[in-house]
């Protein structure tokens, strides 16, 4: 006998594993800059859009369809309504949701963070990332 929701659920998990590959490619980055004392700016902002891609990869893979927004803190609270176990990066998600929107054009010079302060959330982004990568697999 053929399971008929097999193949739809191999969608979901094809389409969420290119969120997670996309969002690998961000964190990595961030963490490449970082390493190589880049500019702050760009470390933080391929921290928020690697936790935006984890998190839309995640509510993909559970069938649900990610909101076209960049709010971390919104994409958080809907999947805490089916796993609440992510709740304790909601202050990450919250911070990290203003990477992508303060004063990233001109006119003006970009936001300068503190280092250690990108380094704390940087490793706090890779604990929801692998925190979701465990759940995956």
């Amino acid at each position: 006998m053929v399971d008929a929701a097999r193949p739809a659920q191999d969608v979901f998990k094809k389409q969420a594993e290119e969120w997670f590959v996309r969002g690998h490619h961000d964190i990595e980055t961030a963490q490449l800059l970082y390493e190589q004392n880049g500019y702050v700016d760009s470390i933080v902002y391929h921290i928020q859009q690697a936790i935006e891609k984890y998190l839309k990869g995640y509510l993909v893979l559970h069938r649900k369809k990610p909101p076209k927004i960049h709010e971390l803190d919104t994409l958080l609270n809907h999947i805490s309504t089916f796993d609440k176990s992510f709740d304790s990066f909601i202050d990450l998600c919250e911070k990290a949701s203003r990477y992508y929107i303060e004063d990233r054009y001109p006119p003006g010079p970009p936001v300068e963070y503190r280092f250690e302060e990108v380094k704390n959330d940087l490793d706090r982004a890779w604990e929801l990332i692998n925190q979701i990568q465990a759940k995956v697999r």
